[in-house]
């Protein structure tokens, strides 16, 4: 394997650290906008699937707009940060989100549950916590084949 191909990542296995890492930063942006569609679809009392679909879309928006923001700063043109998010975390957020979505919408009564309720936010917070612990290995596996959060790297 010639060094290019190393240094993309490809060929070798990625650590669990920067597995958990590439996670950890998807999950901040997945989090903010799951959070943010359910609080708002709670809040205007919208039916759950509308609540769902809400907060799919921002959690895509903000997972998106974080890692935009860091290859921005790399200097890269509007159009190709945009093209390195969607390579870097469409996977990671479409897993996250499969995940987090089942498991909210499978607790009885948390997607009925008010803003003040335990149950909403108890509900909300583990899904995302296994949400976190299931997706690690998708973006390891990525990462070692120079795929998802790999593309990122090569502008930091």
């Amino acid at each position: 394997m010639d060094h290019s191909a190393r240094q993309h990542g490809q060929g070798h296995h990625a650590s669990w650290r920067t597995a958990a890492q590439a996670t950890l930063h998807c999950l901040t942006g997945c989090a903010i906008g799951e959070v943010l569609g359910m609080v708002i679809g709670t809040a205007a009392g919208l039916r759950n699937a509308a609540t769902v679909v809400i907060s799919i879309v921002l959690a895509f928006v903000f997972g998106y707009a974080l890692t935009m923001r860091g290859v921005l700063r790399a200097g890269l043109p509007v159009r190709r940060a945009l093209k390195v998010a969607l390579a870097a975390d469409t996977v990671s957020i479409a897993v996250m989100e499969l995940i987090d979505n089942t498991v909210v919408v499978s607790v009885p009564g948390a997607m009925d549950a008010g803003l003040a309720d335990a149950l909403f936010w108890g509900s909300l917070v583990a899904s995302l916590a296994l949400a976190f612990v299931l997706t690690v290995p998708v973006n390891r596996w990525m990462i070692g084949r120079g795929k998802g959060h790999a593309v990122v790297h090569a502008y930091h």
